[in-house]
This record gives C-alpha cells, structure tokens and sequence, in this order.
C-alpha cells in the first residue's frame, strides 16, 4: 500500500482510539472502542486450541474490524441499538473501507458481508466472543457504572450466540457466575 493511503487510513481508524464505549475499565475511566477490539481479538487468538478446524486468523480479522463504523458513528450500546443505527454503520463502514486499496478493500469488505451473513463458525465465534467481551468487562468495572438494566443484561446477554459451541457455552456460564458473585457484594 502506498504509504500516504496507509498513513491516511491509520489517521482515519485513530478515531476508535478516542470514541468511548458505555464499559468502564477496572480504573474507573470509559473504555475506548479500539481496546475493546484489542482485547477480543486476543480473545480469539487465545482459544484458537478450541477450534483446529477453525480459520482463527479470519477471526482475528473480524474482531479487529468489526467496529471500523464506530470510527464515525460513535459507539451505541447494544442495548439501544436500533435497525436506523446499524444502517448508519453500514453506511460508515462502507466509507472508511473506500479509503482502502485493492485487494484490502476487497478482502474487508468480503469479511463484513460474511459477519452480516452469519452463517460460518468463524463468524459464530467472533460474535461470541464480542458477547462476552462485553459481559467480562462489564464485571470488571465497578458496580456503580451499572445502569438498572445491565443486572439483567449481565445474565441474558450473548446467550444465544454463545450456545454455538460447548466451550463459548461454558465460557458464558463462567461469566454469569462472576456476574452474579458481584452483584451479591
């Protein structure tokens, strides 16, 4: 790639690193959209072991994209998300990926119409995991951060994608019982 394409992209995406997401950190400040991808993406890497038939790379992939939009539209919590919203997204993504070269452009583009898809185990771990990324930061931040709903929401949420696999299944339940230890306190 041309290096002031690359450079423009990189200045493009730095976005993710200034737009906060509704999660607070362990220290008490907003966590930011590209840490959040960040630690999903380390996510996937680390249960590669789980998933030999799995292309744990495309994974990676997508952990790391699957916010690009966010880098114009802000981030919307999943639990206000509506349909107009996610069509802004689209819209956004669509932009961003336009700044890309071939075979990027393609090669992510592919990658997001397959995670809209959601039809592979790839795309079925990655929105697992983006489930319970949430969920798992959510416990780690303090109480106090917690809208009312979110007591629910730390119990129900990602259920149905984590039921895909026996291992996201038992991953979720780990995650529930740390929920429910912290709301005990």
């Amino acid at each position: 790639m041309q290096q002031r394409k690359y450079i423009d992209f990189l200045n493009l995406i730095e976005k993710l690193k200034c737009n906060t997401r509704h999660s607070w950190t362990s220290s008490g400040r907003q966590e930011s959209v590209a840490e959040h991808s960040w630690r999903l993406a380390v996510m996937a890497m680390l249960c590669a072991d789980e998933y030999p038939d799995l292309d744990i790379n495309k994974v990676i992939k997508m952990c790391l994209i699957h916010d690009f939009g966010e880098a114009i539209t802000g981030d919307i919590p999943s639990f206000v998300k509506t349909e107009q919203n996610e069509a802004e997204e689209n819209v956004a993504v669509e932009k961003i990926l336009s700044r890309l070269p071939e075979p990027y452009y393609s090669e992510i583009k592919e990658l997001f119409r397959e995670m809209n898809d959601n039809q592979t185990p790839e795309v079925k771990l990655f929105k697992a995991l983006d489930n319970l990324e949430a969920l798992i930061s959510h416990n780690e931040a303090e109480l106090s951060t917690w809208l009312p709903l979110e007591y629910e929401e730390n119990l129900v949420y990602g259920q149905k994608n984590s039921d895909w696999s026996e291992w996201t299944k038992r991953l979720k339940d780990e995650i529930k019982s740390d929920s429910l230890k912290k709301m005990s306190r």
